[in-house]
């Protein structure tokens, strides 16, 4: 099993820089894998300098962030509500974070988010783990009648998403042109005006609550076997359901607040990695982030060049492939 996984990190691992090195060398401005290299050792032009240090390699930096935050929060709520359906995305999280981040955006300027103030900049992520927590809080609520179940709590969320998709449908309608752009490029989830200002911006939270879950990760192993066993093995379930919980909220909202509301992305990296490595939540983490860090890598990839110079938000490029794999899972639960 250990030689498996070795052999499966490692592929990916290789997998993972093939995208890197296409997402560098495709775009409007055309570069060769020598000159990529050759620039990154700092040997190249000026316009490949700006082209790989200031637009390509920060866009590169967050989406791989932005991967690994959701993976991580879709294995979480996979194992807390024990419903193989559960992400981020669908259950209303991610819209909690981007009504927030919308409403941040709108106040701050009438221009592109590009164009944010340094103080916007920085709220935002706050702002986002505001609005994805008010959202848990209430799924959670709702959800609870002497304790939690999976599948009412998976419904109500649903529920939830919906309706915060109503509450930012309506925001929008009131929106002048620009303010309107912005809030559709959050809903529809987009890597758009990333820069190195987000990255840093974003790495200290997914940082800590990845690193958080992955040594706490036994926890979630435990819960997999059901409350009453996990009750009799030392948890306290309901207690480490909300923390859990809260790890997957600021996660989602610091992934939502630099790159929207991008879904089904924490349901392709948990449940291929769970194929691939099994479910013990120690190798499945690290596998299901490097598997959603390709999928997003790809799909901006795409996005951002299939139409050129007219960019899809990298969230569509991923509901794409996403819904039709989500129906395929509904179809098998149901057999």
């Amino acid at each position: 099993m250990k030689k498996r996984i070795v052999i499966v990190i490692g592929i990916l691992a290789v997998v993972l820089i093939a995208a890197v090195l296409l997402s560098l060398s495709w775009g409007t401005y055309q570069m060769s894998i020598s000159e990529i290299l050759q620039t990154l050792i700092g040997n190249g032009s000026k316009v490949q300098a700006t082209t790989i240090f200031s637009l390509r390699l920060p866009r590169i930096a967050v989406a791989i962030l932005v991967g690994i935050a959701l993976s991580t929060a879709g294995c979480i709520l996979q194992s807390v509500t024990k419903n193989e359906l559960a992400e981020p995305g669908i259950i209303g999280i991610n819209a909690g974070a981007a009504l927030a981040v919308v409403l941040v955006i709108a106040t701050s300027t009438t221009s592109y988010y590009s164009q944010l103030g340094d103080w916007a900049i920085y709220l935002m992520p706050f702002a986002g783990i505001f609005g994805a927590l008010v959202a848990a809080i209430a799924i959670y609520v709702l959800s609870y009648r002497k304790g939690i179940s999976p599948t009412r709590l998976i419904l109500i969320g649903i529920g939830v998403n919906a309706g915060l998709n109503a509450v930012i449908t309506l925001f929008q309608l009131t929106l002048s042109k620009g303010d309107y752009n912005q809030a559709l490029t959050w809903i529809s989830g987009s890597l758009w005006g990333s820069s190195w200002q987000f990255f840093w911006l974003i790495v200290p939270i997914i940082g800590i609550f990845f690193a958080w879950t992955l040594l706490e990760s036994r926890s979630l192993d435990i819960l997999d076997l059901g409350d009453e066993l996990a009750t009799g093995l030392g948890i306290r379930v309901e207690a480490t359901r909300r923390k859990f919980l809260f790890f997957a909220v600021a996660l989602a909202a610091a992934s939502t607040a630099v790159a929207g509301n991008v879904a089904f992305l924490g349901l392709l990296g948990p449940h291929l990695g769970r194929r691939l490595v099994g479910p013990v939540h120690r190798r499945l983490i690290p596998t299901a982030g490097l598997i959603s860090a390709i999928i997003i890598l790809f799909a901006d990839t795409i996005s951002r060049n299939l139409f050129s110079p007219i960019e899809i938000p990298v969230g569509i490029t991923i509901s794409i492939v996403g819904v039709p794999y989500f129906i395929y899972l509904m179809l098998k639960m149901k057999e």
